[in-house]
């Protein structure tokens, strides 16, 4: 049997207002232009690609099933200015056919900066997914699946049963992303990774014309799902949930492919579809993976290269998390919330100087017109945060 185990992501950052070094306005996410995207995204994507899965959970009885992770960040901006969004994924909770998995609060790299801010920002999800949607997650996947054998540990440490991260080439070498496995050093906790190839095909591919395989019909890739049979046990399809409406426009056919892919997998009953939760209680790890340097899901290099590959995103990262220690010690919950809001990995994404093949990706609702132009903005708003940690340890008038 081969087990489909689809992974969806969702993320919206709260991008930032133009801000130069004369302003000193607190106010730096440019929330008009936040709240038009996220409407957007919910009319093209949210709203209908929710509502078919919760369709798709009902016609089939419970047997799709698939797994979510949605940052703190677009939580928080559904909740304000879609919440009938919101209310869908409720829905989808507590039809018991759906998992929620745990991230960092803010999509952040905090991991490769300050442990103790990672470990405070992944609590803070787990704890938010328990309150809006009754599960505590048993599974963490890191931002951007970025991931090595560090990070496995101290996920392990925090009492997780498996992570997320990508089936690269290079990590992988002569196994399949069929199986799952252990990470090294590591007693329990579980992998799973990202059936690159056949995500991509849906993720990227789809809607393109000159591919080989256009059109895709769901018997054909219910087909390659069938090839795992006797070659491995999970076809792990992990993919941003925009790739419904956003990334693939509804005129490519998109949402009638993920309508009729549950009825042909399903079909002759020898494949079937699992939450990642489900897939490593039914299957037992095959062996190790070692991966001593970070890899993530981005760009044609699976690498960390998109978010710290030049030196304006190193001194921007730097400088943001040297600021760990004092912005905490003010005990100024908007300031600490602003501050990692700062850190999200979209404003170093923006700041990105890769183009050639990954270009269009890089561009993909990026308001800035270069990635210098990110990195003064960004670095702007920063000297105001120092600004306000001054002033809030500054001795206060008698």
């Amino acid at each position: 049997m081969a087990s489909v185990v689809f992974y969806f992501q969702l993320h919206q950052p709260y991008r930032l207002r133009r801000y130069s070094i004369f302003d000193s306005d607190t106010t730096y996410f440019d929330n008009w232009k936040n709240e038009e995207i996220c409407h957007k995204v919910a009319a093209k994507c949210y709203r209908p690609a929710t509502r078919l899965i919760r369709e798709l959970v009902e016609t089939h009885d419970g047997r799709f099933r698939v797994s979510f992770s949605l940052t703190g960040l677009v939580l928080e901006q559904l909740q304000r200015w879609d919440p009938d969004v919101l209310d869908d994924f409720k829905a989808l909770a507590e039809t018991g056919c759906v998992e929620f998995i745990a991230e960092t609060y803010y999509h952040t790299l905090a991991f490769l900066y300050d442990r103790d801010e990672f470990i405070a920002q992944t609590t803070k999800h787990r704890d938010t997914m328990a309150e809006v949607f009754g599960q505590r997650p048993r599974v963490f996947r890191n931002t951007e699946l970025t991931y090595n054998n560090d990070v496995a540990g101290v996920v392990e440490d925090m009492g997780f049963d498996a992570i997320l991260t990508e089936g690269a080439d290079h990590v992988l070498g002569y196994r399949s992303p069929a199986f799952i496995y252990n990470p090294p050093n590591c007693a329990t906790l579980r992998m799973l990774l990202k059936n690159y190839r056949l995500s991509d095909d849906i993720a990227f591919r789809f809607g393109n014309q000159s591919w080989p395989e256009w059109p895709l019909t769901t018997e054909t890739f219910a087909g390659w799902v069938d090839h795992i049979n006797g070659n491995g046990y999970v076809c792990n399809l992990f993919m941003d949930y925009e790739t419904f409406g956003e990334h693939q426009w509804a005129d490519t056919g998109i949402f009638d492919f993920m309508r009729h892919l549950p009825e042909k997998v399903l079909a002759g009953g020898k494949n079937d579809f699992l939450t990642v939760s489900e897939a490593i209680d039914r299957y037992p790890p095959v062996g190790e993976v070692d991966v001593p340097h970070m890899i993530s899901w981005a760009d044609t290099e699976r690498d960390i290269s998109a978010w710290v590959g030049n030196s304006m995103q190193a001194n921007a990262l730097h400088d943001v998390y040297a600021l760990a220690e004092d912005v905490v010690a003010t005990g100024d919950d908007v300031l600490i919330d602003d501050w990692r809001k700062l850190q999200t990995s979209d404003h170093f994404y923006y700041m990105c100087t890769k183009w050639f093949a990954d270009g269009d990706v890089h561009k993909y609702f990026n308001p800035y017109e270069s990635p210098y132009d990110a990195y003064i903005n960004y670095m702007n708003i920063l000297d105001n945060v120092r600004g306000r940690i001054a002033a809030s340890a500054a001795p206060k008038a008698t």
